[in-house]
């Protein structure tokens, strides 16, 4: 089996000063960087004393799933001579958080607008969205089904 490793920095930047001394006494801003590339600006949730001009973790879970289903499907079109001209998700994700803080995802929701250059290209560019499901590496690492509910439009 092949293995691929992955490493990424991630620096807290939200010392007001004071540290972590009292828990409205910091920020939970903090940068995210990959070497050779542009870091990301994160915080948490605003529900948990986030900013929300910055990405949140749980943004990025649900984007890590919708970009690699995205990526998987658009390599399985060409595979089968489908010509994809626009892809645009809007995925939906649920997430439960239980009396003591902890939480998980529940749900996550896939909402595909995949827009195809042929009329007979959309019966097989809907049922692709299943094996890309299939192969895609962030969905099998999740502990719920990924559900996908695309909308096939053609130029």
């Amino acid at each position: 089996m092949k293995k691929h490793h992955y490493t990424t920095t991630i620096q807290w930047t939200g010392n007001k000063g004071s540290g972590t001394s009292g828990y409205r006494d910091y920020e939970r801003s903090h940068l995210i960087s990959v070497e050779n590339k542009i870091d990301i600006e994160g915080s948490s949730d605003p529900a948990f004393r986030g900013d929300q001009t910055k990405h949140n973790p749980e943004e990025m879970f649900l984007s890590s799933i919708s970009s690699c289903h995205m990526l998987w499907y658009l390599h399985f079109c060409s595979e089968a001579g489908i010509v994809v001209i626009d892809y645009i998700d809007k995925a939906t994700g649920i997430m439960e958080e239980a009396s003591n803080g902890s939480g998980h995802f529940t749900e996550v929701t896939l909402h595909p607008t995949v827009m195809v250059s042929e009329k007979y290209m959309v019966e097989k560019a809907k049922e692709l969205h299943h094996k890309a499901n299939e192969f895609c590496f962030i969905a099998n690492s999740v502990n719920f089904a990924v559900k996908h509910i695309p909308t096939m439009l053609v130029k």
